[in-house]
């Protein structure tokens, strides 16, 4: 294989891959191919990406968990700056490990990909003061097409590495990182039902 290594079906989960990318530096810093098709399609990776997504988060935001209801999508994520958890939650009908979740830290040091195919929700937390998160998305965005599960739901018990109290709802309220930076969500990221299981 070329410039990556791909760690297939991670956490027990078929389709859910960790990629890594050969990182070449020295004193005056390093150089990397982020994506590569000829790499990806040598690791049976034949994904046609059409869109690149950046976003800039500061410590203790969560966005999540998203997933899209009629146009799913695979998604190729990245830190650049900084560092966050983030979690791919399975919800294809009919998977042995429906329901089940994995978690892996993307840094920009360890410079991992995590590789999350159509049929998962997805949700990140900022663990750094500032993140910028990038992704690779295989169809275009639908708006009015979203849908969201509670990012502390019970059924699913993603440990974040949060500290607070369940009250029933997908709130923030109460709950923070363990050095106390207060958790950070959007009004409709509050608002998301528990998994239907």
């Amino acid at each position: 294989m070329g410039q990556i290594k791909v760690e297939k079906n991670v956490g027990g989960i078929e389709g859910l891959c960790i990629i890594e990318p050969a990182v070449h530096g020295d004193n005056r810093g390093y150089f990397m191919e982020t994506y590569s098709l000829r790499d990806m399609q040598e690791a049976d990776l034949d994904i046609n990406f059409v869109q690149d997504n950046q976003s800039c988060s500061v410590k203790g935001v969560l966005r999540g968990l998203h997933f899209q209801k009629q146009y799913s999508q695979t998604k190729l994520v990245r830190v650049i700056r900084g560092s966050v958890f983030d979690v791919a939650v399975d919800l294809r009908k009919g998977s042995e490990t429906y329901g089940k979740w994995f978690g892996v830290e993307l840094t920009e040091e360890n410079k991992k990909q995590f590789l999350i195919p159509k049929g998962f929700a997805h949700g990140f937390l900022v663990l750094s003061d500032i993140a910028e998160f990038c992704y690779k998305c295989d169809d275009f965005y639908h708006p009015n097409d979203e849908g969201g599960l509670a990012w502390n739901d019970p059924n699913i018990g993603i440990d974040w590495g949060v500290i607070g109290d369940y009250d029933g709802t997908a709130s923030a309220k109460g709950y923070t990182l363990a050095d106390g930076t207060p958790l950070n969500m959007s009004d409709k990221d509050q608002k998301w039902d528990n998994m239907k299981i």
